[in-house]
């Protein structure tokens, strides 16, 4: 099995990590299952987060049941140093530790968000107080935004980036991944199934792990799904013809509704967050549906059924994509939910 070392910080791990998102949908019986299942057979690189409902406390479970060690990484939504502190004391409780391997700054989204998280009082102040009092080894930082990620870099305040990348958002490879490995921070690759949208799990998985020097975390939530993906990793990463030609097909159909998240469509006049809407479908796949009528995403839901059709927003994308139309069609899929439950 192919490890790798996550940059600066020396943490190695086996290349393909496990995902947190998932073991929210299922019991906890289940979910502690499949996290004790994941680590037993050799994986040992675990990201969750606060943001995750019951993933921490889940996992934490599973933790208790054995003794086999592994890197723990969790995240925040905080952006001051109080809230990230809180945060952390609430991570450490739910995963019954004294000490967290990697805490980051979850989903910054902007430069304003960025500009907060790394000011006095900020959040990076936060995580440098918990390193210092011995409640976490290393900082690192979540972001959707590539050109975000690039100043992130350049800044080289944190040690761990978690960067979208995927067969349908390849464009990390381009720049954010070689710039990452020359300055030596670690890097965790988010979404290799872009939320759900690429089914095939061999071809998924083969194209990020056949990037070097990343890590890859996969999400599940059965031990069934666990042993495929586990066997795709201990196995061959060639892409033969075949192959290849599947993923050129996958790429052209989505070509024209997929949203790579870069945000160059905002901002939108009703203050959309068009990012949210056109990716409802993933997060409820990931999620369950309680996101419909609870928290952010059901306020977003709300806010999009205010959507003109201006089409300011199809003149910044760079996808050319149809947001109007998508912003439609996904309000009639969640109606749709919303009808069953």
């Amino acid at each position: 099995m192919e490890r790798v070392v996550l940059g600066k910080t020396g943490l190695e791990v086996n290349r393909l990590g496990f995902g947190g998102i998932p073991i929210q949908r299922v019991t906890e019986k289940q979910a502690v299952e499949v996290v004790l299942h994941a680590i037993e057979n050799g994986m040992d690189f675990i990201d969750t987060s606060r943001a995750y409902t019951t993933s921490e406390r889940r996992i934490g479970k599973a933790l208790q049941k054995t003794d086999k060690r592994v890197v723990l990484a969790s995240k925040s939504h905080g952006r001051t140093s109080d809230t990230i502190l809180r945060d952390l004391e609430t991570s450490l409780r739910e995963l019954n530790r004294d000490y967290i391997d990697l805490y980051q700054a979850h989903f910054v989204a902007d430069e304003q968000v960025y500009t907060q998280v790394i000011s006095s009082g900020g959040a990076l102040e936060g995580l440098h107080k918990a390193r210092e009092e011995g409640l976490i080894g290393h900082m690192g930082i979540t972001s959707h935004s590539l050109d975000l990620l690039d100043r992130i870099l350049d800044d080289g305040l944190f040690e761990t980036i978690m960067v979208c990348f995927s067969l349908l958002e390849p464009t990390a490879r381009e720049k954010i991944i070689p710039k990452a490995i020359e300055k030596n921070v670690g890097i965790i690759a988010m979404k290799p199934f872009s939320g759900g949208v690429i089914e095939n799990a061999s071809l998924a998985l083969k194209y990020v792990l056949s990037q070097p020097g990343v890590v890859v975390i996969a999400g599940v939530e059965q031990v069934e799904l666990f042993d495929e993906n586990w066997a795709i990793f201990r196995g061959s990463w060639e892409l033969n013809d075949a192959e290849k030609a599947e993923i050129k097909e996958i790429q052209s159909s989505y070509e024209k509704n997929f949203c790579h998240r870069c945000d160059y469509c905002q901002p939108c006049t009703e203050n959309i967050a068009i990012q949210q809407i056109l990716g409802i479908r993933s997060m409820v796949r990931r999620m369950g549906t309680r996101i419909l009528v609870e928290g952010y995403q059901a306020k977003a839901i709300e806010k999009a059924r205010n959507c003109t059709e201006c089409g300011e927003c199809m003149t910044r994308c760079p996808y050319e994509l149809p947001i109007p139309d998508l912003i439609k069609e996904n309000l009639e899929w969640v109606d749709e939910q919303l009808k069953a439950l």
